[in-house]
């Protein structure tokens, strides 16, 4: 019998060195003690031949580990296409479906060719004023259909939008106002106050006789724009007391969508509620993916989202979700407290934003019947979302990122930024076409978190460091092609459990462990100590 969780013996044998690895089979199974002993003598046999290398650059992995980790794993088969526009393919969409419902607000319904038509003229105002690529325009602007006209606008000139929650307090938006320094800023009339800065140009949104609305209703072109320039700059907390302005590409927006709409398939019939705040990136998850497939966005008011028993009445006819872990909590807790206790009609619930508890993914499933359930992962630093986790039918056990969608590369690095073993922790970094250009204004901020990628062919090519803890963990394929299982992988939760063999046959993917740094999560919100440490001080 294992006297402990792990232990190795070795001893002069034959003039060998010769001996034993015990381990307790309630934690590990047999293929993971030959790993660490194949891991061990991998270990050896790299000191041997060069005494002088510094331990952190001894090489654990063997070839074809390494080949599996980096390249194999990252093969998602999908095409980044990072130069669509994702306002090119909402004009493609109008072709489309031109007289189907696109937003829905209130009373009100805007079709897609309204929507666009608001949308165009808007823009060809916006480019008379200036706005071009890598121009910041800020939008101060409640839930409605002024909000959504204003992004597509903004876009469709060929600028890069700054959102300004009216929500935030005083001093965050008008910290966001000087330092992101728009040319315009688009408000609506009730919150001109919210906007005080004497250097900026007011658009009223909701204005009863705006100077844009004789303008062409035609689409306006690129005039200009690339990929490479900004399609929005949103801020997250900062760790040194300042919140940092995220500055994103159209061709990191537009990989992110295009695989987003191949991996979930939202589209014609599908109607969805759009939820989340704008400044977070995730709204245009919500918003704009489901305009991209021929959609219905229902906007829900901003009083209304934690009102949940009213909420949870409008989500009658909605086919998809997305929540936020605390938020959905809530949802499936009103749900399950209704007569029925299901959402029948539902096909498509997302979760992210923070870390998902297994207990919320399973009472999911108990009131979403016939729904997907994915949880979403990605920072605002990798264009919304980069990785998704399919829940299938077996009992949940851990908190899950889940394997790359085809706009990103997700590698576990160690501190010397080597791919460790699978079942090892070690931080996510991600590559590919959705990571962000820079951290506005911010170089040393930006050396520090988006550095070299040294996996990558492509010249100039980048890492975003996350500071996520994760680890590559098994999972099994089900009777669904769409569904994947979570495998247990033994009886204890803590990093030792290893059990993993690896195969061709089997799958793995991304388990969330916490955080290398102090950052936490409290609704989805990143907050970083260093800015309230910074205020009290």
């Amino acid at each position: 019998a294992a006297q402990f969780d792990l232990s190795l013996g070795l001893a002069p044998r034959g003039g060998r060195i010769a001996g034993e690895v015990i381990y307790a089979t309630a934690l590990f199974d047999r293929a993971t003690a030959e790993r660490f002993a194949g891991f061990l003598r991998r270990v050896l046999e790299e000191m041997a031949a060069d005494d002088a290398k510094p331990v952190d650059r001894l090489e654990l992995l063997s070839a074809a580990e390494r080949h599996r980790v980096v390249e194999e794993w990252n093969a998602t088969g999908a095409a980044s296409r990072a130069g669509a526009f994702v306002h090119e393919r909402f004009e493609a969409q109008v072709e489309r479906t031109p007289g189907a419902a696109a937003l829905v607000w209130e009373d009100e319904t805007l079709s897609y060719t309204e929507l666009n038509a608001r949308a165009n003229r808007l823009a060809h105002h916006l480019r008379s004023l200036g706005v071009g690529p890598d121009v910041r325009v800020g939008i101060c602007a409640e839930p409605g259909l002024e909000m959504v006209v204003g992004v597509l606008g903004v876009l469709k000139a060929g600028g890069a939008y700054v959102p300004l929650d009216p929500g935030y307090p005083a001093e965050r938006l008008a910290y966001t106002l000087a330092d992101s320094a728009p040319a315009v800023v688009l408000v609506q009339t009730h919150l001109r106050d919210r906007v005080t800065s004497a250097d900026v140009r007011l658009l009223e949104l909701d204005a009863v006789a705006p100077a844009w609305a004789s303008l062409p209703a035609t689409d306006p072109g690129r005039g200009g724009l690339t990929p490479e320039h900004l399609a929005y700059v949103i801020y997250t907390s900062g760790s040194t007391g300042r919140p940092k302005g995220v500055r994103v590409p159209h061709g990191s927006l537009g990989a992110t969508l295009a695989v987003a709409g191949d991996a979930f398939g939202l589209g014609a019939g599908d109607r969805v509620p759009s939820l989340a705040s704008f400044a977070f990136d995730i709204w245009l998850f919500e918003t704009l993916l489901p305009l991209l497939g021929g959609g219905t966005v229902r906007l829900v008011p901003r009083d209304q989202v934690p009102d949940v028993p009213r909420l949870v009445e409008d989500l009658a006819g909605c086919t998809a979700l997305h929540a936020v872990p605390a938020l959905m909590r809530r949802i499936v807790e009103e749900v399950r407290a209704r007569p029925g206790g299901v959402l029948p009609e539902l096909r498509h619930a997302f979760v992210g934003g923070d870390a998902v508890a297994p207990d919320l993914l399973e009472e999911m499933r108990g009131v979403f019947p016939a729904a997907e359930i994915n949880v979403l992962y990605g920072p605002t630093e990798g264009a919304i979302i980069c990785a998704a986790h399919l829940v299938g039918d077996e009992p949940v056990a851990r908190q899950m990122v889940g394997r790359p969608l085809g706009n990103a590369t997700l590698y576990v690095l160690d501190p010397a930024g080597a791919p460790v073993p699978v079942g090892a922790g070690g931080e996510l970094c991600l590559g590919g076409a959705s990571v962000a250009r820079d951290y506005l204004g911010r170089p040393g901020l930006t050396a520090e978190r988006f550095v070299p990628d040294p996996f990558s062919a492509e010249p100039g090519a980048r890492l975003y460091r996350t500071g996520d803890r994760v680890r590559w963990v098994e999972v099994r394929e089900s009777e669904s092609p769409k569904v994947r299982k979570s495998s247990a992988g033994g009886n204890d939760s803590r990093e030792a459990d290893s059990t993993l063999a690896l195969s061709h046959s089997r799958t793995f993917a991304l388990e969330f462990l916490g955080r290398t740094d102090h950052q936490v999560k409290v609704r989805g919100f990143r907050i970083e100590p260093g800015e309230i440490e910074a205020r009290l001080l």
